[in-house]
């Protein structure tokens, strides 16, 4: 089906750099396709240093919003006008709206790897849930998480520079959502095999397993991975990374992040148009 630019055809699209690499203009593009929606997205290089200008040119030109990426995702936030509670606790967005000339920022990573939880099979709401790492992922994850209901989070990091932020993401959780959540140090083998008795869902949110470096994982033990437990990993590239491999091996379910991709551009493209994205159509053609 061809797109027609047309004099109404409103325009959003992607910040970052690089950027262009991204299947999201596919993604949506393809969508906006099927459900007959005036809009294109396109793909522009910006650093943080053109960021206030081109957001506000943006916001004049009655775009319809944008995602963000590295390194704009925290860089943008002095240009928005509101923030959604997700937004508000990590401290950065990936997905803007333009409503009526106020610019509202969200995060969707987190809603993403939540629905891809759900759909692999994983109900961990009312439950226990493990993260490994402290950096962009790990944040927008737990947040979601705590906002969606899991009752306890622990999140484990190693004690280098980005403990301090990981202890303030914890004080965050814990003062803006009913979720408790608990701060565990990597090294510490002893503590993590007791939380993890208890734990529904581990998630590694951190690059490690991430090609070219197949061989590293963030848990070299083995021995912590029970069969009640389900394994997760942000990374998609490899699709099977040495600690699902280990985890499946040790009677684990385990899922990658390749969905995760797939569902936060799923709800960008809701808040943007409030309909539902033919999902299954871009899944089949893409993912």
């Amino acid at each position: 089906m061809i797109h027609h630019i047309t004099g109404l055809t409103r325009l959003g699209g992607l910040l970052g750099s690089p950027v262009s690499h991204s299947i999201s203009p596919m993604m949506h593009n393809d969508s906006f396709r099927e459900l007959g929606l005036d809009y294109v997205y396109l793909c522009f290089d910006i650093g943080s240093e053109k960021l206030g200008n081109v957001v506000s040119a943006l916001r004049d030109m009655n775009t319809y919003g944008f995602n963000l990426t590295m390194p704009d995702k925290e860089a943008v936030l002095p240009y928005l006008d509101e923030l959604s509670l997700a937004s508000q606790i990590i401290g950065a967005v990936n997905t803007v709206k333009n409503e009526n000339g106020r610019l509202v920022g969200h995060m969707t990573d987190g809603i993403g790897y939540m629905r891809s939880a759900k759909e692999a099979g994983c109900h961990v709401i009312g439950k226990e849930m493990m993260i490994l790492g402290a950096g962009g992922a790990a944040s927008a994850i737990a947040v979601q998480a705590a906002i969606d209901g899991v009752s306890k989070l622990h999140l484990v990091s190693r004690k280098s520079r980005s403990w301090e932020k990981a202890e303030k993401l914890v004080r965050q959780i814990n003062e803006n959502t009913n979720c408790q959540a608990d701060l565990t140090d990597l090294a510490d083998t002893g503590t993590l095999r007791t939380l993890l008795v208890s734990t529904t869902l581990l998630t590694n949110a951190t690059s490690l397993g991430m090609a070219p470096n197949e061989k590293s994982t963030p848990l070299p033990d083995t021995s912590l991975f029970h069969p009640e437990l389900t394994v997760s990993d942000v990374i998609y590239h490899p699709r099977e990374t040495r600690l699902l491999a280990e985890a499946r091996a040790a009677g684990c379910k385990t899922f990658n992040g390749m969905y995760m991709l797939l569902y936060q551009g799923e709800a960008a493209f809701k808040i943007w148009t409030g309909q539902d994205m033919p999902t299954e159509l871009i899944k089949e053609r893409y993912f």
